[in-house]
């Protein structure tokens, strides 16, 4: 059973500036799929790189910034869970009921924007305790089993297909409400159908097990201390970084065919661990960097707060029930609506630092799971 080395887990200032550059890449992919709305209107004002754009942006973005926003969950978990046990506490009941808090506001979130994640990274959390208790070796075995992509493989051994025809039938639904109808009926539809249809996009897109894999790897970063620069980790980082440049060059190059359902979110999970690594070692061995990613600390600082606020203004924005911007604005021009609402977001959270310690709603959640 694990047990706490009992050092001290200081504020991790990269981890801070991770998670605000997750959060703002997720608020410029979201607002490249429009929120969730693929329309076959014709769009009113187009430009002729829009496709660069969102293929640029789905390599660097789609499923990495979900990814890092899992992993640093993780390590949020061990740090407060490593807390508690230094201070002879057990912090599986608290979590859970943090878990449960989590839930709530996705609930909330997901009335908004159908693309909600924070309900299903409360139900992968909860899988983090039973976990938390194992040595480090049988973790990190979790860890390598999770990420080859089990159910995938599973599927390409034994030839079983997965049957995805009702996420499909559950989006026709969903995409007509955000087109055409009124906000409550946006609401009604997201609540009945979002988490079922997170649920089976997690399956489709072979995340179910990556995410839950990113949520221990956070955890296990965690306990080696690896945000901190100390003893040989930067060398850690440094190999991390030219090996994941390595594989990602060369797989570029591979067509993956039949294999695409297997190796595309093995390959995805590679170039996470590539922004990753580069951030880490960047932000350690740059002062200039540091000083610009700086910034950054503070988005990240209020993650919670900005996830929710991007799927109230985004969808306002994009939605036939407020702008209808879905089929006025192409994807470049999308993607200049995500950097003012990023820049917004900023400049909220800059102000809010300005007279408080946490963001609105990581302050409540705080403390309603010490409540």
């Amino acid at each position: 059973m694990y047990k706490t080395q009992n050092l001290p887990n200081t504020r991790i200032d990269v981890a801070d500036a991770l998670r605000g550059i997750a959060v703002a890449g997720i608020i410029l992919y979201h607002s490249v799929e429009h929120f969730n709305i693929f329309t076959q209107e014709p769009i009113a004002h187009s430009l002729a790189c829009d496709q660069m754009v969102a293929d640029v942006l789905a390599w660097l973005l789609s499923g990495k910034m979900y990814g890092i926003f899992a992993m640093l969950f993780g390590l949020s978990f061990f740090i407060m869970n490593d807390n508690q046990q230094q201070k002879g506490k057990n912090f599986s009941g608290r979590f859970a009921w943090r878990m449960c808090l989590l839930f709530m506001f996705g609930i909330i979130n997901v009335a908004f924007y159908d693309g909600d994640i924070l309900m299903l990274y409360a139900c992968y959390g909860l899988l983090l305790i039973p976990i938390s208790y194992l040595p480090s070796k049988w973790v990190w075995c979790i860890i390598g089993l999770l990420a080859i992509q089990p159910v995938e493989l599973f599927c390409l051994l034994t030839g079983m297909t997965l049957d995805h025809s009702t996420l499909w039938e559950i989006y026709e639904k969903i995409n007509s409400a955000h087109q055409h109808g009124t906000f409550l009926e946006n609401t009604f539809t997201n609540l009945r159908y979002g988490f079922e249809l997170n649920l089976r996009f997690n399956v489709f897109s072979g995340r179910l097990t990556q995410l839950l894999c990113l949520f221990v790897l956070g955890m296990q970063l965690g306990r080696q201390r690896l945000f901190y620069n100390e003893g040989c980790h930067l060398k850690i980082w440094h190999s991390t970084l030219i090996s994941s440049v390595i594989v990602v060059v060369a797989l570029s190059f591979v067509n993956f065919g039949e294999l695409d359902f297997w190796l595309k979110p093995i390959y995805n999970l590679i170039i996470l661990l590539m922004i990753v690594s580069a951030i880490v070692s960047a932000w350690y061995a740059f002062g200039n960097v540091r000083r610009v990613l700086h910034h950054l600390c503070i988005f990240g600082r209020m993650s919670l707060t900005n996830y929710l606020l991007q799927s109230v203004i985004g969808c306002f924005i994009f939605c036939g029930y407020g702008l209808a911007c879905y089929h006025h604005l192409g994807i470049t021009y999308a993607v200049m609506v995500g950097c003012g609402m990023v820049i917004c977001q900023y400049l909220f959270a800059h102000y809010w630092f300005s007279n408080h310690p946490r963001g609105p709603l990581e302050g409540l959640w705080r403390k309603l799971t010490w409540i």
